[in-house]
C-alpha cells in the first residue's frame, strides 16, 4: 500500500469517498454520508440471492453496513443506507462476524457498501479469509480508495448506474459519476485480472453490476456500449438486473416497473456487444427480495 493511500485511510479527514468532505468524524463531524467513525452493521446474513456464480449454488455470507456515499432517490435499502443505522463494530468484531458466516457455510464474504469505514474494514482483513471476498459498492468510489483494496479484495461487484451523468446528479447527487466509475472499475479490473472460475463458481474477478431504470433505456445502452468497448468478451461479467422496484413517491417513470419491452432491448444490447454473465426474471422486482433490515 503507497503512502498516498495510508494518508487519508482514516476517519480524521474523511476522503474516502469521492465527495472527498474532509471532515473529522472522530470529532462528531457528519459529512455526506453522515456515518460516525464506528463502522456499523445494519445486518449479517447467509444470503442466497447474490448472482449464482458467486456462491454455485450456495449463499455469501452478506455484511450490509449502514449508510452510504450515493444516496440514491430509488434505493431499495433506504431503511439502511438513509442515514446511519446498525450496530457499531470494532475491526476484531468485524473479523469475527466474518468468521462467523463462513462457520455458518457461507461460499464468500460479501461486504455491502463498505467504502465509508475502510478505515476499520481494512484491518479486519489483514489476515486472507478462507473464501473469496466479495467488495459490493455503488461503483462511485475513488481509484486512490481501490488502490488501498489490493491484495485484500478477490471479486468485485460494482454498479454502473449511469453513463449519462444527468441521472447521475438527478438521482445520486453524483453529476460526475460515470467518469468516476469507470476509472474506478479500471481500477478494480487491473488489481484481479480476468474473471478465474473454479468449478460453476467465480473465485477472482470483476462482475459490474447495472439496474435498468424505467423510461432510461438509452442510458442503459451507453453503460453496455462502454463495457463492451473497454473489456475482452469475457473479461468482466455482467449482471443486468430487472428489480427495480418503486420505493416512496417518486415520480415517473421512476413510479413504475421495468416493462418487458424495455428489458428485452436491454437485453438484445447486452448480446450484442459480445458480453457475458446474468439475467434476471420479472419476479425479481418484488420488495420481498429486499432484505429485512
Amino acid at each position: 500500500m503507497g503512502a498516498k493511500v495510508v494518508l487519508f485511510m482514516n476517519y480524521v479527514n474523511c476522503k474516502l469517498c469521492p465527495r472527498m468532505c474532509g471532515v473529522d468524524r472522530t470529532a462528531g463531524q457528519r459529512g455526506y454520508c453522515g456515518c460516525p467513525d464506528t463502522a456499523l452493521v445494519a445486518k449479517t446474513m447467509l444470503h442466497a440471492w447474490e448472482e449464482p456464480a458467486l456462491t454455485g449454488g450456495g449463499t455469501s455470507g452478506a455484511i450490509f453496513f449502514g449508510g452510504c456515499t450515493l444516496g440514491c432517490k430509488y434505493c431499495q435499502n433506504r431503511a439502511i443506507s438513509g442515514g446511519p443505522a446498525g450496530k457499531p463494530v470494532n475491526a476484531e468484531q468485524l473479523r469475527e462476524m466474518m468468521e462467523d458466516l463462513i462457520d455458518q457455510g457461507a461460499k464468500n464474504i460479501d461486504l455491502v457498501t463498505p467504502t465509508h469505514y475502510l478505515p476499520t474494514i481494512l484491518p479486519a482483513l489483514e489476515k486472507r479469509l478462507p473464501v473469496p471476498v466479495v467488495y459490493n459498492c455503488g461503483g462511485y468510489e475513488r481509484v486512490e480508495t481501490v488502490e488501498a483494496l489490493d491484495g485484500k479484495v478477490d471479486i468485485y461487484l460494482p454498479d454502473l448506474k449511469y453513463a449519462d451523468n444527468r441521472l447521475g446528479k438527478a438521482l445520486s447527487g453524483a453529476p460526475d459519476y460515470f467518469e468516476v466509475a469507470t476509472a474506478a472499475i479500471r481500477e478494480m479490473v487491473r488489481q484481479v485480472g480476468a474473471v478465474q472460475w473454479e468449478g460453476d463458481r467465480v473465485i477472482r474477478g470483476v462482475l459490474i453490476r447495472h439496474l435498468i431504470l424505467p423510461g432510461f433505456v438509452d442510458n442503459s445502452l451507453k453503460v453496455l456500449d462502454w463495457i463492451g468497448d473497454t473489456f475482452a468478451p469475457g473479461e468482466v461479467l455482467v449482471s443486468l438486473m430487472r428489480q427495480y422496484t418503486p420505493m416512496g413517491d417518486l415520480p415517473a417513470p421512476l413510479n413504475r416497473r421495468v416493462t418487458d419491452e424495455e428489458y428485452d432491448a436491454v437485453l438484445s444490447w447486452m448480446f450484442l456487444n459480445g458480453l457475458e454473465g446474468f439475467t434476471q426474471e420479472a419476479e425479481s422486482a418484488e420488495q420481498a427480495f429486499i432484505p429485512d433490515f
